[in-house]
């Protein structure tokens, strides 16, 4: 969802990413399902979520996150601190917001 990040360094914007592996999430791992990851670019500045690219269990179901947060300007910081219910394929999205605002993610 949104461009790539070779689209940001044309453009000049600075950003950060933050990635998580399906093959660290509870309930991929429940479903015998962990091929895929979560990946957000986020503006380094501002924290704001400029993208995010979901392949794996339920991306289809996650992506609405994903436009949620960017149609009303949330920041990485903003998603890591929703309450995320466990064991649940959104919790890799958290974790990939997590990465990009703290620099790592908790449950890895």
């Amino acid at each position: 969802m949104q461009p790539y990040p070779f689209h940001f360094a044309r453009q000049g914007v600075e950003y950060t990413i933050g990635k998580f592996p399906f093959a660290a999430n509870s309930r991929a791992k429940c479903n015998n399902d962990t091929d895929g990851l979560v990946k957000v670019l986020a503006d380094k500045h501002t924290d704001r979520l400029l993208g995010a690219h979901l392949i794996g269990p339920a991306a289809g179901e996650l992506i609405n996150e994903a436009a949620l947060a960017m149609e009303y300007g949330a920041s990485c910081e903003d998603v890591a601190r929703v309450c995320h219910a466990h064991p649940t394929c959104s919790e890799a999205f958290r974790e990939a917001n997590l990465a990009a605002y703290f620099g790592k993610p908790i449950n890895f």
